[in-house]
């Protein structure tokens, strides 16, 4: 806040002193520094030149912008998707590095006696009687 105004102070000084110099000017019917304030003059028109250049290419800066984000957004999907494709790859190869079923063997019987006679019966070897029952 103090340093804007302390630059509108000194700007507000400077357009006073132009003014305070030009009334002198007009008094004494002479130019102060005539060749220095040319220069200046030219310089200024240069300036006005290269704003207005600027300006026109501000003009075309949104549109650029416009394009640029959108490409830049595409590549950005893109290269997730990519990201997206690299993970569900490894998160099956993971799947199946930790699965039981990636290497099952079968045994030979259970262990389980139960479990035996439950295949046996599934299998039609093992009839049953009234005894059984």
């Amino acid at each position: 806040m103090i340093v804007a105004m302390v630059i509108f102070a000194f700007a507000v000084l400077g357009i006073i002193a132009v003014f305070a110099l030009k009334h002198r000017e007009e008094a004494a019917g002479a130019v102060f520094m005539p060749r220095l304030r040319s220069g200046l003059d030219e310089r200024a028109v240069k300036l006005s030149e290269l704003l207005l250049a600027l300006k026109l290419d501000i003009e075309k800066l949104p549109p650029e912008l416009l394009h640029l984000s959108r490409v830049a957004v595409h590549e950005l999907a893109l290269a997730l998707a990519r990201s997206a494709r690299y993970l569900e790859a490894q998160s099956h190869r993971l799947a199946d590095l930790v699965s039981h079923k990636h290497r099952f063997q079968r045994r030979e019987a259970p262990r389980s006696e139960f479990l035996k006679k439950v295949i046996e019966h599934k299998n039609g070897n093992g009839e049953t009687t009234d005894a059984d029952l």
